[in-house]
């Protein structure tokens, strides 16, 4: 497969995910995953059924994927793989990210609103490399649908990882940062299925300022809560991913979204680890 990349957009901070000229398979330098990412985007029409305030995604629409080209798909995941593997692409880029980190499942919108989502699950457990690992980004809201636990457990299968979107801890803050109405007591339920189908969930958690305030303190509190509350009932995430704002939103809020100094975001860092909780930063 010939490489068609630009090695000027391979850095953490550019996450097109055109960069290949592929419909599905996108090269990520990611600073969390620490290496490149192999991104599988299974919404291409920017579609997603939640609208994050903080969102990259351009043009997004309200929306579910569109059906999964299963054999082009393959096609361009095994030719990635291949360049990975034995072409020049590590050459392109920075030398302490030259390693395959994972397979990603995040894109476009959200992945799992794909009806083939058992199957890609499948197909990328047939494809990849024995050890390299296996990551699921979602926001959990369709967590309950069968082929969603189906791949789940594949997933678990796979020894993979589900990053699960939690980016407030109240119906209020929830809907005013990811634009959504949804029941405190339905993310709880979301969250313990998705523990049950694949224990090896982690909670990704975006911590940034709105009009130059920091989250509340009861903002803090509704997390911490949330968090003891599943502890307590035997639901026991890895840890919290905590980030902040790497890359401009897209969306019509981006003005009034900033960083949170390094201080701010270790505090509540250091708050979850008081619960016994590991809590990774990454600004």
């Amino acid at each position: 497969m010939a490489n068609p990349f630009d090695p000027d957009a391979l850095n953490t901070t550019d996450h097109s995910r055109d960069s290949a000229g592929l419909r599905y398979v996108y090269p990520v330098v990611s600073r969390r995953a620490g290496g490149v990412s192999i991104g599988i985007n299974l919404n291409p029409n920017n579609a997603c059924n939640w609208r994050c305030i903080y969102c990259q995604v351009p043009g997004l629409v309200r929306g579910a994927a569109p059906p999964v080209d299963m054999a082009l798909l393959e096609s361009e995941l095994r030719g990635f793989l291949h360049d990975l593997q034995h072409g020049d692409f590590m050459q392109r880029v920075p030398p302490e990210m030259r390693r395959i980190a994972d397979i990603a499942l995040s894109g476009n919108g959200e992945p799992t609103s794909a009806q083939e989502f058992a199957e890609v699950i499948d197909l990328i457990g047939r494809v990849k490399p024995a050890g390299l690992k296996l990551v699921l980004i979602t926001n959990g809201s369709l967590i309950q649908r069968d082929n969603v636990q189906r791949g789940l457990l594949r997933m678990a299968q796979l020894d993979g990882e589900v990053w699960f979107k939690l980016d407030r801890a109240s119906e209020d803050a929830m809907q005013r940062v990811n634009d959504t109405r949804i029941a405190m007591d339905t993310v709880r339920d979301n969250l313990v299925t998705a523990l049950e189908c694949c224990p090896n969930t982690w909670l990704q958690t975006c911590w940034f300022a709105m009009d130059g305030m920091a989250p509340s303190r009861q903002d803090e509190d509704d997390y911490l809560v949330l968090l003891d509350m599943l502890l307590s009932a035997g639901a026991s995430p890895r840890g919290v991913l905590l980030y902040g704002l790497a890359r401009l939103s897209l969306q019509p809020e981006a003005p009034r979204l900033s960083a949170l100094s390094p201080q701010q975001m270790e505090a509540f860092a250091e708050r979850i680890r008081a619960l016994g909780v590991d809590a990774r930063v990454a600004l």
